[in-house]
């Protein structure tokens, strides 16, 4: 027998009951059904009589506690266009009077809140076209709440209105210039002491505080031109009036204001909320919100530090950690929510204009728990590409640490699988990310050193090193550093120098590249890039003379006339003899034992 079956006679008797208490008794109860299994509950609702029978309760008995269940019920009710559909135009004047009582301000706010659902479901219905007057009215009307100190029932009722309304433009931005009101909101809760209790209205009015932050700093998604079609023509369809009446984003929600509205809450004090919030409870919905507020706050670097400094990082890694530990076994990773990146990637942002050092403190722990949550940004179906290539930059920097570090990278389940495609990605930062992780594992992990050539025995490494060869030579100019840095560590080994020797003789791109490097053409510098180019001469330096040492006198022979025509040694001896090169002397001397070996191996 299903619920419905189980409760309806029981609830339609007591709201037909003549003694009020009983028909309250059905109000509290129909509620919370709404709560657990609104289909059950919209069902007893929307029986005949029902509704009609709930308005008159309210004519002929007008008491308090009534119309506030009343209202409380309506609102539940609004909230599902099933039930907002058989809403007479009489319990909407109803709860327009109830909304200016005066002399009960728990049962304004429920009947506010319950005209908030109305008026948004009924927009989004399409019923009807909201008018900013009404919201603007309806918001002036819960501020007012929100500032005076009433009793906690109407402060979350109008906390929850609040949450709702915020999703209109004007109306978040009206309230981002408003500090007092701010400053309000955010005092509203404050660190739970350790083994205090919690209750279900201090949860309510941290999940509605956190909304409101959460609505005031969403930057609009980032949707692609295909994804952005697709809603233009829902848009389109959902007015039935053609191309015209198709709905423009508003101005107020551009990046620009939305950086504005961040940086008013950070100066009101937002940042600390955060923590606190943490510390009263740890439910889905709260850690939801928290991780949007946080990635929309770190969207715009100058804030990061200001994150740092109020342990943003620590509440992010604590949000990540609880997500963890709730995902179901079996692979967890590969199953857990979209939502958790949200916070992984916040954690990325951070670690990318900061070192390690400065996110997770001198603890290494911390950086090692970091590896997993971004190791699984970087591989999950659900990523995007900026997600995944937050989570690479992210990675090369914990990478960079130490080579424990860049070890236990190289070790995490798919991830260097997934950067070797990345690699292939036709996009300029992607790319130069992913070459940049490889460099720097490269360095760090005795794995991915033999991955790429460094070991005895080549194998198919040689497919790997032709891609890295190929990056030294692309017009990007992190990008080539991060790949000639990679080879520079290979030819180290003598494996790699004959896996490149047989590249040279089979496709003569390894000289034309050493080449280019150590003497790039004018057109490199055509960006402003000339500064740079010494690192890419001492690269390509360091891979020549590498590369020379570990071959034997015939394999230099074979080379050599490919070496004089590509330019090279003419290249090698500017930088040696040319003064207006400038570098180093120990590259210098490099240079020339690299030229010295080919000039004897013409001989």
């Amino acid at each position: 027998m299903d619920i419905v079956h189980i409760f309806q006679d029981a609830v339609v008797n007591l709201l037909g009951d003549s003694e009020e208490q009983a028909i309250i008794t059905g109000l509290s109860f129909l509620s919370a059904l709404f709560q657990v299994d609104w289909e059950s509950a919209s069902v007893i609702l929307i029986q005949e009589g029902v509704i009609d029978n709930i308005m008159d309760n309210v004519d002929l008995k007008p008491s308090a506690e009534l119309a506030y269940e009343t209202a409380h019920l309506i609102g539940q009710a609004c909230g599902h266009k099933k039930c907002r559909t058989r809403l007479t135009p009489g319990i909407n004047l109803w709860l327009k009077s109830e909304v200016t009582n005066t002399q009960n301000q728990r049962v304004a706010a429920a009947a506010t809140v319950a005209l908030v659902k109305l008026q948004k479901g009924a927009s989004a219905d399409d019923l009807v076209n909201e008018t900013p007057e009404k919201s603007n009215d309806l918001a002036q009307s819960l501020k007012s709440m929100i500032m005076t100190d009433g009793e906690p029932s109407s402060m979350v009722d109008a906390i929850e209105g609040m949450a709702y309304l915020t999703i209109d433009p004007a109306i978040k931005e009206d309230l981002s210039k408003d500090p007092a009101f701010l400053k309000r909101i955010f005092s509203l809760f404050s660190y739970r002491k350790p083994n205090s209790p919690v209750t279900s209205g201090n949860l309510s009015l941290v999940y509605g505080v956190l909304s409101i932050i959460t609505n005031i700093t969403s930057y609009r998604p980032r949707l692609s031109e295909e994804q952005s079609q697709v809603e233009k023509l829902k848009s389109m369809t959902k007015s039935g009036k053609g191309s015209l009446s198709a709905q423009e984003p508003s101005i107020l929600d551009s990046d620009d204001h939305v950086r504005t509205r961040v940086r008013r809450l950070i100066d009101a004090g937002v940042l600390p909320v955060f923590s606190a919030a943490m510390s009263q409870t740890n439910s889905l919905g709260v850690r939801l919100n928290v991780g949007k507020a946080l990635l929309s706050i770190v969207e715009d670097k100058e804030n990061r530090g200001k994150v740092l400094q109020t342990g943003g990082a620590r509440v992010l890694q604590n949000l990540i950690k609880e997500s963890r530990q709730t995902c179901e076994p079996p692979n967890k990773e590969l199953t857990r929510n979209v939502i958790d990146l949200e916070p992984i990637q916040a954690l990325a942002k951070l670690s990318i204009t900061s070192s390690p050092v400065q996110v997770f403190g001198p603890n290494v722990g911390a950086m090692i728990d970091a590896i997993q949550p971004f190791s699984h940004m970087v591989i999950h179906p659900s990523s995007t590409l900026l997600q995944r290539f937050e989570g690479t930059m992210a990675l090369t920097n914990v990478a960079s640490y130490s080579t424990d570090l860049a070890t236990r990278i190289a070790k995490a389940d798919g991830l260097i699988n997934k950067v070797e495609l990345l690699l292939l990605e036709d996009h300029v930062l992607v790319q130069r990310a992913s070459m940049e992780l490889i460099c720097n594992l490269i360095a760090g992990s005795d794995e991915i050193f033999e991955r790429y050539g460094g070991g005895d025995t080549v194998g198919s490494s040689t497919s790997k090193l032709q891609v890295v060869l190929a990056l030294s030579d692309v017009d990007d100019l992190p990008t080539r550093l991060a790949a000639s840095g990679a080879l520079a560590t290979l030819t180290t080994s003598p494996g790699a120098c004959r896996a490149l020797l047989a590249l040279q003789l089979d496709r003569h791109r390894f000289l034309p590249v050493m080449a280019q490097l150590i003497a790039p053409s004018d057109s490199t510098d055509s960006t402003g890039q000339a500064q740079h180019a010494s690192g890419l001469l001492h690269r390509g330096v360091v891979c020549i003379f590498n590369f020379l040492v570990a071959l034997n006198s015939d394999a230099r022979k074979s080379i050599f006339k490919e070496a004089k025509d590509t330019g090279l040694m003419e290249a090698l001896a500017d930088v040696i003899e040319n003064p207006s090169i400038k570098t180093n002397e120990p590259i210098q001397r490099t240079a020339a034992q690299a030229l010295k070996i080919l000039m004897d191996s013409g001989k």
